[in-house]
């Protein structure tokens, strides 16, 4: 018996095993057709989703720290750097020192982000709406309920 099998003595055999039964394959599947979707609805803006989340959450809140930014949208520091990076060369997100602490890097909309931004949540909800095409509402409601709860867990 291995250590896994005396931690787990319900284990079902390996020939039971399906990937199509897993919930990282079930949820990667999910996800790279939301991101066709996306890709397909938003290409005219020419955006990521990670630099969509971030230039939506930046409108919602305003001026914030990229650390704080990273933590609102579930991206770690690598990423969120990228993600301003090129959304600045852009010019849809000005970078700033805080005043009273020239560590911490601050991020806004420019004016042209926030023109953008609201273009793009104008036709966003398609992307939600095609992905989710063939669930009820109530089957919708229960989906995000259910992903929220797996997302909170540490």
């Amino acid at each position: 018996m291995t250590g896994r099998e005396e931690a787990n003595g319900d284990m079902p055999p390996a020939a039971e095993y399906r990937l199509e039964d897993q919930i990282g394959f079930a949820l990667r599947q999910a996800h790279q057709r939301a991101t066709a979707i996306f890709n397909s609805v938003m290409a005219e803006f020419n955006v990521t989703p990670t630099q969509f989340a971030a230039l939506v959450k930046l409108d919602d809140v305003g001026r914030v720290s990229q650390n704080e930014l990273g933590r609102m949208t579930g991206m770690d520091p690598a990423t969120i750097w990228g993600v301003i990076s090129r959304l600045a060369k852009q010019g849809l997100v000005a970078q700033s020192n805080d005043p009273k602490d020239g560590r911490l890097v601050m991020l806004e909309l420019t004016e042209t982000g926030r023109v953008a931004t609201t273009a793009m949540k104008t036709v966003a909800s398609d992307v939600s709406q095609r992905t989710l095409n063939g669930l009820s509402e109530a089957e919708t409601r229960q989906l995000l309920a259910l992903l929220a709860r797996l997302g909170a867990r540490s």
